[in-house]
């Protein structure tokens, strides 16, 4: 649907009716989201958050936006979401403490070296076997929602929320902090990338690019959780440098 027949099908929807069109757009991120989270989480709240989303973009979308209501309400929908799972703190702190100090190994090991901490040195560092590697790295996968919002808990995003109201020292600050991230990502082992990209910009599920990658499921979500736990490592660098 080109731009100007996008208006015209917006302008004769009322909201109940974009709210209508658009409820399946719901389910499919909520399921998107489940992916990453652990079996704790009802996937029926989220879709409840990410109608409550659905129907605040129902009610602020302009047509003349140059994006499509789709692509506008899945940023209000995806965002509802999140704020439930930022509201609702299931994870359990041991997870968090695990993740942490995996982070703060490879940083120092970067320091050191000045490249890519090695999975098995990050082991003998921690003292720990692969096994309990493997699982910090499927439960870095599960517990994080990434964003942007809360640097002090760990979390890291693929995406920074509409910067409406800012103030110039605040924009500016966010705006490095998008710049470092985007660096951060680029640096990133070719198959970690590799991951982070399918899975958040082209939307794919672990299972799917378990397939696009001739591995398991569980060996995506590893690959993922390691990429998770190297952004984080990276950007408490950035933080503490900045």
């Amino acid at each position: 649907m080109n731009a100007s027949a996008e208006y015209l099908h917006v302008q004769r929807l009322s909201d109940d009716e974009l709210v209508r069109v658009h409820t399946p757009l719901v389910r499919r991120i909520a399921y998107h989201l489940m992916a990453r989270l652990p079996p704790s989480v009802d996937v029926h709240d989220l879709i409840q958050s990410g109608m409550l989303g659905l129907l605040e973009a129902a009610k602020s979308y302009t047509p003349s936006r140059e994006a499509s209501f789709e692509t506008f309400a899945g940023i209000r929908i995806r965002g509802a979401m999140l704020d439930e799972l930022r509201r609702s703190d299931w994870t359990p702190r041991s997870v968090h403490r695990k993740a942490r100090e995996m982070a703060e190994t490879m940083r120092q090991l970067e320091n050191e070296t000045g490249s890519g901490a090695d999975e098995a040195e990050v082991m003998r560092r921690m003292g720990i076997d692969s096994n309990e590697y493997n699982q910090i790295l499927v439960d870095a996968t599960s517990s994080r929602v990434l964003s942007l919002s809360n640097p002090e808990t760990g979390e890291m995003a693929m995406e920074v929320a509409d910067p409406v109201g800012r103030g110039p020292s605040e924009g500016m600050e966010e705006d490095g902090l998008r710049e470092a991230l985007a660096s951060a990502i680029d640096d990133l082992p070719e198959r970690e990338k590799l991951v982070m990209s399918l899975y958040y910009d082209q939307e794919l599920n672990l299972k799917e690019i378990g397939m696009v990658l001739g591995v398991s499921e569980s060996r995506v979500c590893q690959i993922h959780g390691q990429a998770v736990i190297r952004l984080r490592a990276r950007m408490d660098g950035w933080r503490d440098n900045d």
